[in-house]
């Protein structure tokens, strides 16, 4: 089933039904067995026919954010390390990633607060002291209070491949800034854990054309899923739960960087497509 968080209210998309769900969004994503809740919640709501349903994912679609922080992981993809080695090279830091993919403990660090998180449709912007920037298709995850997986989105991790190269300890000017992060369009809510087979695909236009796109499969990723979810809530509280990006194998060129207006449509199979377009502050 899919939620989207809009203008109107909260939506629910469940066999193929539009329903409207009068519910606070924090208090009800953060129930336990989301599911089956929603499913038993989805008897009692109100429908929305299919013109009303259409106008509002074309217009009022909203980031599936609340009160929840956004963290990411790194390194958690084999081409993601030899780009991030590449990038800092020069710099004597390209030995950090090497070890960070091969240790126990993963890379973590955070991304956003909810106010620096845009969703579907809406701009992302790119640092005007960064000289290569690109953006990062990521699985991502939506943690409850008690740490346990409830659903899935899509996320735009916007990272500025110059800062971050110059010295790793510049990670979080690389990825944290204004509208530097973006989810969507909906969370993905399933009864059993996402496929292993799930692809991920991003596709970046300019000027209508397709300057970059690839692909890669989620069981790709080194790491398991709820791993990464149990470091991070080893040491933090997250009262409202939280979402987690997973990190990325997929990474444009070194020849590549993002323009102004360059369009990024990101989608992951079962979930949908999250499309931003480049700006600048």
């Amino acid at each position: 089933m899919h939620l989207y968080k809009t203008t109107p209210g909260n939506i629910l998309v469940h066999n193929n039904t539009a329903l409207m769900i009068d519910k606070d969004w924090d208090a009800l994503i953060n129930q336990e067995h989301l599911y089956q809740h929603l499913t038993e919640l989805s008897t009692s709501c109100k429908k929305i026919d299919s013109n009303t349903f259409n106008d509002i994912l074309q217009n009022n679609i909203l980031a599936p954010v609340g009160k929840q922080e956004l963290w990411a992981s790194g390194v958690t993809y084999l081409r993601s390390r030899d780009a991030r080695m590449e990038e800092s090279k020069e710099s004597g830091g390209g030995d950090f990633y090497q070890k960070v993919y091969e240790a126990e403990r993963p890379e973590l660090f955070f991304k956003a607060i909810p106010q620096r998180i845009v969703g579907h449709k809406q701009d992302v912007y790119i640092r005007k002291d960064s000289t290569w920037n690109v953006p990062e298709p990521e699985l991502t995850l939506f943690i409850n209070s008690k740490g346990n997986i409830q659903g899935y989105t899509i996320g735009n991790d916007m990272s500025s491949r110059s800062i971050e190269g110059e010295n790793p300890l510049y990670l979080p000017q690389a990825k944290s800034y204004e509208k530097s992060a973006a989810l969507g369009p909906c969370l993905y809510i399933t009864e059993k854990p996402i496929k292993q087979e799930t692809v991920i695909s991003i596709e970046i236009k300019r000027s209508n054309k397709i300057v970059f796109e690839g692909k890669i499969e989620l069981n790709r990723m080194k790491r398991t899923l709820p791993d990464l979810a149990s470091w991070l809530f080893r040491e933090c509280d997250f009262p409202a739960g939280c979402f987690l990006m997973t990190g990325t194998g997929i990474v444009p060129g070194d020849d590549f960087t993002l323009q102004l207006k360059d369009e990024v449509n990101i989608s992951i199979e079962g979930i949908g497509t999250l499309t931003n377009t480049i700006a600048s502050k």
